[in-house]
């Protein structure tokens, strides 16, 4: 019987040579391939030996010093973020948003002056996602303490951040009947991750915030 023409193809070794498990390593970021993680490596490779190890660094310390605050679970390094000790910021109202890179991106609308609440995920049933598995008891423990004016359900536009917006609307109904629920106005595409949208988009949603039924 002649031998089949194709043949088995290995799975890729591990790389020995430093150079190349810098760019294995580059090419495990999110949108990052071959030739990308290749340029990269190679500006690491011409950079001086102390640039270089700046970099090294801020990963290692990144890693080591950030944690969630222990109000609104954004990241920091102190126990409290900088927003929840700002005393000119309005602890009145919170925006309630999926992950902390999300309060960077309204951050940086200058549309906002209030508080955040960083859930970590949104319902996800079909991943597995619950409402344990986010940080809505410690929202709803806020909201019990009685400081909160108005919460506005900043999840994204998709079906999984409707559902998480929708869930936490009526668990807020059922222990309070002065908290104002809002949702951002939908100049924010269908769809969308905040972290992607345009600061002058989310201002105007922000803006255009819309009462919560």
């Amino acid at each position: 019987m002649a031998k089949s023409s194709h043949s088995t193809v290995a799975p890729s070794a591990q790389p020995t040579d430093s150079f190349e498990r810098l760019i294995r390593e580059f090419e495990r970021l999110p949108g990052v391939g071959r030739r990308s993680a290749e340029r990269m490596a190679y500006s690491i490779l011409g950079q001086k030996t102390e640039d270089a190890m700046k970099l090294a660094v801020a990963i290692r310390d990144v890693k080591q010093n950030l944690k969630p605050c222990g109000i609104c679970g954004d990241l920091t390094e102190k126990p409290r973020c900088a927003i929840c000790d700002n005393p000119e910021r309005d602890a009145g109202l919170i925006c309630v948003v999926e992950w902390p890179r999300e309060v960077r991106a309204l951050e940086k609308s200058k549309q906002f002056n209030g508080h955040f609440h960083v859930l970590m995920g949104r319902l996800s049933p079909l991943s597995g996602v619950e409402p344990s598995d986010l940080r809505v008891a410690e929202l709803l423990g806020r909201v019990k303490a009685g400081s909160v004016r108005e919460l506005i359900l900043a999840t994204s536009p998709s079906v999984e951040g409707d559902a998480t917006a929708s869930f936490i609307a009526a668990q807020v109904k059922a222990i309070s009947n002065t908290v104002t629920l809002t949702r951002l106005a939908r100049g924010v595409a269908e769809g969308s991750d905040l972290t992607f949208a345009q600061s002058g988009t989310l201002g105007e949603a922000l803006k255009g915030r819309v009462a919560v039924q």
